[in-house]
């Protein structure tokens, strides 16, 4: 993927939720909401300051991070399907 996000922006793919709920049923795709954990897969170099220094971003690539179910901008790249969020639009990045 030649993406290469600007600013505080960052592109996460998004993971896959289980299609079967504890007890058993298997959802179909239309029923299932969307995934809210990702990918970090590229990063910009930061936003500046008031001082005009650029401040990186707490996050990393591949970092697993959380955000909202609406957050972000959905783009096609090469078939693939990843979102362009804001770093302030993700919630937390999951420990191992």
């Amino acid at each position: 993927m030649n993406l290469r996000p600007l600013h505080d922006r960052v592109i996460v793919k998004r993971l896959d939720n289980e299609t079967k709920t504890a007890s058993g049923i298997v959802l179909p795709d239309n029923a299932a909401e969307k995934p809210d954990q990702g990918e970090v897969l590229a990063v910009g170099p930061g936003k500046k300051n008031d001082k005009g220094d650029v401040v990186a971003l707490q996050v990393k690539v591949g970092d697993r991070v959380l955000f909202g179910k609406y957050a972000g901008q959905t783009v096609k790249v090469d078939g693939n399907e990843v979102l362009v969020l804001r770093e302030e639009d993700l919630f937390a990045i999951v420990e191992a």
